[in-house]
């Protein structure tokens, strides 16, 4: 009985058939007031109107279309108060017909991150509307781009509730992907403000990819894994802040670019900010070399860099990975100081990793440390101590490891520890590891134990202090 409501058949009637290109008319109704106290009602006249439009933007010529024509659209189907940020509009001819008219929007969604929602473009047979999510013409990384499809043909089950996967629709998969691409690269590489023929819009090019990539460059990343037919295209869309940037993001061939001579790698370090990137200990001998390291900052980085092993035939390394291979930039003396060092403070190394053998799995001199004591590193293709977390707290389930601890040879700390004899040695080794997470932007696994052991070292501090001012007062005394 439904379908017999005016009502209905009108919402029918715009959601499905709204932009054929036949008028579609139905008898008007009214509201009629009722006589002698009785209730109104709502009456068919005589009168005809016409329920759709009649029309679809996307399938006149893109010359006849204004920029604001463009913008009304977009908000029309994606609900958005705002501009898009960019849009393409197509008319795909060959095996496979169809017209694509997507747009980047200029903002994230607010479950943007959230991979079971159900995304993607509307899809059009005919100018008949079919689906309202047909997320089968994107992959899952450009599950952001709002727009349209409307395609000469394509297999439809019954209930139009299911996209049959068919080569037509894996080519307008590929053709929407390559012309998303081919548009943020547009963005990317431009530094002008001259509109694209995609109609970009009148500010500069930079501005707007930099805005793309605050909203969505974490997404874009998740294309590294998915989609590896596009990789290279999507790696030269990656952009990072880095230890000489000051603040500007740069992509992967600026950083190849100014590589110093000798330099066969891409360095690069995950953190929880360009803050605690900056002030991690694993830096300091890029810093004292001026070799600049990469700062991948977004929880999706470490996954995505599992699949991106090299760019321009230079492979990534991360620096708190493995030895810091530096390669040609590390002349004979630091690797043989290095040696030396390992031989003289092998007691040392032995007796830190008895104390810490439930932490560690082995305790080595570093040729990374300038300045802190001690740091902390994973084997090279191990998980990171801050992704090993973050998955704990999801709460699945993940191999146990131990990190390597690394120690300063010319660190004051390291140096009066190997020479003592004292019995608060082995709180000191936790303390010294301890200090290491939190450079790292970690938690001790045990915070009450920690405070617990730092102020019994201040104690036994302010003893020997008081201990050494009160002999020669004695002793003066005498």
């Amino acid at each position: 009985m439904q379908y017999l409501s005016h009502y209905k058949l009108k919402e029918l009637v715009n959601k499905y058939s709204d932009h054929i290109s036949l008028p579609i008319q139905m008898r008007k109704e009214e509201w009629v007031e009722g006589k002698d106290g009785k209730g109104g009602e709502m009456v068919r006249t005589d009168t005809w109107e016409t329920v759709n439009h009649a029309n679809a933007l996307w399938t006149r010529p893109k010359k006849d279309i204004t920029p604001e024509q463009y913008q009304d659209f977009y908000k029309q189907i994606s609900y958005d108060h705002h501009d898009a940020l960019a849009y393409t509009h197509n008319r795909v001819e060959g095996s496979t017909e169809y017209t694509q008219l997507l747009y980047i929007p200029a903002q994230a969604p607010f479950d943007l991150y959230n991979r079971n929602d159900k995304t993607g473009l509307k899809l059009y047979v005919k100018r008949v509307f079919i689906m309202e999510d047909a997320e089968t013409l994107l992959p899952g990384y450009l599950r952001f781009i709002k727009g349209i499809v409307d395609a000469n043909d394509l297999p439809l089950n019954v209930s139009r509730e299911l996209l049959q996967e068919s080569r037509d629709v894996r080519n307008i998969r590929e053709g929407n992907t390559r012309r998303v691409l081919g548009l943020l690269e547009d963005l990317a590489k431009s530094d002008t403000a001259t509109p694209t023929q995609e109609g970009d819009g009148s500010s500069a090019k930079d501005d707007k990819y930099a805005t793309f990539y605050q909203a969505f460059g974490a997404v874009l990343k998740e294309g590294l894994a998915e989609d590896m037919s596009n990789q290279a295209r999507i790696a030269e869309l990656l952009r990072y802040r880095s230890s000489l940037s000051e603040g500007q993001n740069i992509s992967l061939a600026q950083y190849v670019a100014r590589m110093k001579e000798g330099q066969k790698a891409i360095y690069y370090l995950t953190a929880d900010s360009e803050l605690a990137a900056q002030n991690s200990p694993q830096l300091e001998v890029f810093k004292k070399k001026g070799i600049e390291v990469l700062f991948m900052t977004d929880r999706v980085d470490e996954w995505a860099m599992g699949y991106l092993n090299e760019y321009q035939g230079k492979p990534l390394q991360s620096v708190a990975k493995g030895a810091a291979d530096l390669g040609d930039l590390q002349d004979e003396a630091e690797k043989k100081a290095v040696e030396e060092a390992s031989n003289t403070y092998k007691p040392l190394l032995e007796k830190l990793k008895t104390a810490l053998q439930e932490q560690v799995q082995d305790v080595r001199i570093s040729n990374r440390l300038v300045d802190s004591p001690a740091c902390l590193v994973v084997q090279d293709h191990g998980m990171s101590m801050q992704l090993e977390r973050l998955l704990k707290q999801t709460g699945q389930k993940i191999p146990s490891s131990k990190p390597t601890m690394e120690i300063n040879p010319h660190n004051a700390l390291i140096q009066n520890l190997s020479t003592s004899s004292s019995s608060d040695f082995d709180a000191l080794a936790h303390v010294l590891y301890d200090q290491a997470l939190l450079a790292e932007g970690l938690m001790p696994s045990d915070p009450a134990t920690f405070v617990k052991r730092i102020n019994s070292l201040l104690l036994s501090a302010q003893s020997s202090a008081l201990s050494s001012a009160q002999s020669p007062a004695a002793e003066k005394a005498s």
